[in-house]
């Protein structure tokens, strides 16, 4: 809608029709378009306002049309700090500009010069221009009082007919809502004692072991550990190994089985310790760099004290039980799912009393389990709770579901979201989705890259072998600002439950696995070093924080991608074999400008990861042998570019 003679409409980003903010964070550029137009064929220009969160308004910031002629016009901006903020777009008739395109036409051809150039003077005048005395003297010819006018330019320009369209809303989070690197492990695991041949129980990693992990997390350049639930366990119906009906005395049970006699979600497992010797976990993690993410899976088991005290909060059958959960033929008899239609009210204090439990010993980022299968309202409800008092926390949708629902709960509060990319293997598959991802969408859907989880073990791993994981995390480190890794991806661990299926094999979900991972790193195996250097060059690389500079370039074979990314004079190219078979070549053709290089020109790239430096220019012969090295990753370096 806007207010005015000049008609501007399709602006974006425009999320839910301007009901709910676009995103950013501070210094994220990101660019506004709208259609601009008027009657007739007068000139036209238009820029873009920011209001900051005092109600301050930022200098314009100019709008250009994207081709000459048309009536799109666009402008990069960027916020400069978190909070809620708006933008509009505002334009106007430029009479000047008409009457510099109209006059070089008709001095030119001798049409109405007197007239046209005082037109012009009075213009200028009006501008506050001294330029406006050239046009009258007629000691010069016309063209010599023209070229003189057009010489000039106002301070500010002429608007006649200013036009603003609505104010649009805009919230700007914490840089962590967009980048960062996530490692997810089980502390049940670490820590853990297993006896192989069997003679006593298995004993449970705590919390205080698994602090012993952090160090080499955060040595691997992570900045978030994930943590999948840490509550007590139920034991009606638990499952056993593999997801199996018959359970032991001494497995430990699924942790999203939450709640037992010792209490709910806002307990620590016995096991583990004591809230005390979580708050150790996030202090020791803080002190390392490194930010705990908690899991919050809004579901009980049969033993959970809200089974017991709000009974009415669960779908009842025909015969009173309480139904558990299923996904026919499959069943999980040791979950109930919550009726979040029984008491709204009721149940949203529960969470939000939950989350404010974990929030005061030091959690501000969570993974949340499974929403799409919770109700839109409810989320909506309980983010905005949480974020009127802490806006600082972050919320992870693990939306592995259908677009439009994983795009609704990015556009209703959750920062960022799980996504298909663990299933994108080909050449088209890859590039098709990740620009989608880079595109319109990224004003309110931030994705996190995670290349497996406890519950998918993707083909490409499975049958790729050891290159296949290094092949994963290139893509996922240098293609997205957000990436994520679950425990054992390092030791390329990938042994199916059954043949094709993409359960783990000893799934962590239901057993202790604990792992060496210093023999692994003494014999060669793990490729902690492979992933601490990507996140070191994200880490130096400011491109590397964004998401919508993702750019595709030419290649001949479509075993081969090459993409890269620019933020001013940071440019990083990657360059990267998908087949994890076999040696693979190719002609690269960059598509130089958004490299920020001119056509023609010829630059020094530095392999990241193979240490040599390359005279390239626009077109490339690249050849890569995984058994070696499965990607080029290649920053253009600006000091020792040459021309041609």
């Amino acid at each position: 809608m806007t207010t005015g003679r000049i008609q501007i409409t399709d602006i974006r980003p425009l999320v839910d029709a301007g009901r709910r903010p676009a995103r950013a964070v501070p210094g994220e550029p990101f660019e506004i378009s709208a259609t601009v137009f008027r009657e007739g064929h007068e000139e036209i220009a238009a820029h873009v306002v920011l209001t900051d969160p005092d109600g301050k308004e930022s200098p314009p910031v100019p709008m250009v049309q994207r081709v000459r002629g048309t009536d799109l016009f666009t402008a990069e901006v960027a916020a400069d700090r978190e909070g809620v903020w708006s933008y509009r777009v505002e334009a106007w008739g430029d009479p000047l500009a008409t009457w510099r395109r109209a006059a070089a036409v008709k001095v030119a051809a001798g049409v109405d010069v007197e007239l046209t150039l005082e037109e012009g003077a009075r213009l200028l005048e009006r501008a506050g221009l001294p330029a406006a005395a050239r046009l009258r003297d007629t000691r010069r010819s016309p063209a010599e009082r023209l070229a003189a006018a057009r010489a000039v330019d106002p301070a500010e320009p002429l608007r006649d007919h200013l036009t603003a369209a609505a104010e649009l809303p805009l919230r700007v989070h914490r840089e962590r809502a967009l980048y960062g690197a996530w490692y997810e492990f089980f502390p049940r695991s670490e820590g853990a004692v297993i006896d192989p041949a069997g003679r006593r129980p298995p004993r449970s990693g705590t919390l205080r072991t698994a602090a012993r992990r952090l160090p080499g997390v955060a040595a691997m350049g992570f900045q978030v550990v994930y943590l999948p639930p840490i509550h007590p366990i139920g034991t009606s119906h638990r499952k056993g190994p593999g997801n199996t009906l018959t359970c032991g005395p001494d497995d430990p049970g699924s942790p999203w089985a939450i709640g037992s006699p010792a209490g709910g979600h806002d307990a620590v497992h016995p096991d583990l310790g004591t809230l005390a010797d979580f708050r150790r976990f996030v202090r020791t993690a803080g002190d390392l760099g490194l930010e705990v993410a908690l899991d919050f899976a809004l579901q009980c088991s049969p033993d959970h004290p809200w089974v017991r005290e709000h009974p009415e909060w669960f779908r009842h059958r025909p015969d009173g039980s309480i139904a558990h959960a299923e996904n026919p033929p499959k069943k999980y008899e040791d979950i109930h799912p919550i009726d979040f239609d029984a008491d709204p009210d009721g149940i949203h204090r529960a969470c939000a009393d939950v989350l404010r439990h974990w929030m005061a010993q030091g959690v501000r980022i969570f993974r949340v389990d499974n929403p799409h299968t919770k109700p839109v309202p409810f989320w909506e409800r309980l983010l905005a709770d949480i974020h009127a008092t802490d806006p600082d926390v972050l919320f992870l949708a693990e939306a592995f579901t259908r677009p439009a629902m994983l795009h609704t709960l990015a556009r209703i509060g959750f920062h960022q979201s799980y996504t298909y990319f663990t299933w994108r293997d080909t050449k088209e598959e890859l590039t098709e989705y990740l620009t989608e991802l880079a595109g319109e969408g990224a004003a309110h859907l931030r994705p996190n890259l995670f290349v497996n989880t406890p519950d998918i073990l993707p083909g490409y791993l499975r049958q790729g072998g050891r290159a296949a994981f290094g092949v994963r995390a290139v893509l996922a480190a240098m293609a997205g600002p957000t990436w994520g890794v679950y425990a054992g991806f390092e030791l390329c661990e990938a042994a199916p439950a059954v043949p094709g299926s993409e359960e783990y094999a000893d799934s962590e979900k239901y057993q202790y696995r604990p792992r060496d991972w210093a023999a692994a790193e003494r014999d060669g195996r793990s490729l902690a070093p492979l992933i601490a250097t990507l996140n070191g060059i994200r880490e130096r690389h400011p491109a590397l924080h964004q998401l919508r500079n993702l750019r595709f370039h030419e290649t001949d074979n479509e075993q081969i991608l090459c993409f890269s990314k620019r933020l001013g004079a940071d440019a990083v190219v990657t360059v990267v074999n998908l087949d994890p078979h076999g040696v693979q070549e190719t002609a690269v053709r960059f598509d130089l400008p958004e490299l920020g290089l001119a056509e023609g020109e010829s630059f020094d790239a530095y392999d990241e990861l193979g240490g040599a430096t390359y005279r390239w220019g626009a077109e490339n012969h690249v050849r890569l042998d995984p058994a070696r090295q499965v990607a080029h990753i290649l920053t253009i370096r600006p000091l020792t570019r040459t021309s041609r």
